[in-house]
């Protein structure tokens, strides 16, 4: 991810699927249907970006030079360090999936994925945090530390760095 946020086109897709049997207590909880169609709404959303076609392999930029330069200087368009040991943090604590570790899944991690060693080694092959992994499950716990002691180091790329 590096300095520039985001790096990869984006765009806005919804979609809603029944999630019933897994995601809601093991199925204590049904999507009641007789509701449907299903809206959903958004206040003051405000895209800016330049078009692109999905399906070009290699995107063509219509934007003009002024709307490029206008977006590059926007404040949303660079991560500041505070902000990325900020994600780093909540993804540590609260992220307990991602399809992006999720090898039985996508043997090929996804174009969008950024693999990062250290979330790799907390995930399992299923994308599901290891037992035993950083997850609290909203528990605090104390840490000791213990004194003299010096914590081994490795190099890797973290773009939350």
């Amino acid at each position: 991810m590096g300095s520039e946020f985001p790096s990869k086109p984006m765009s806005l897709y919804a979609t809603i699927w029944d999630a019933s049997n897994w995601a809601t207590s093991g199925g204590k909880y049904k999507v009641n249907y007789k509701y449907a169609p299903f809206v959903s709404e958004f206040k003051d959303l405000a895209l800016e970006g330049c078009p692109s076609d999905p399906i070009e392999e290699f995107p063509s930029f219509d934007c003009h030079e002024s709307d490029l330069a206008r977006l590059e200087n926007a404040g949303y368009a660079t991560i500041t360090r505070r902000q990325r040991s900020a994600m780093r943090r909540f993804r540590q604590r609260y992220m307990y999936y991602s399809y992006c570790y999720d090898a039985l899944r996508y043997p090929v991690p996804l174009p969008e994925c950024v693999i990062i060693p250290s979330e790799k080694e907390r995930f399992r092959d299923t994308g599901r945090l290891k037992f035993g992994g950083s997850h609290q499950g909203g528990k605090r716990r104390s840490r000791r530390r213990g004194r003299g002691r010096v914590q081994a180091s490795t190099l890797e790329y973290d773009p939350y760095m």
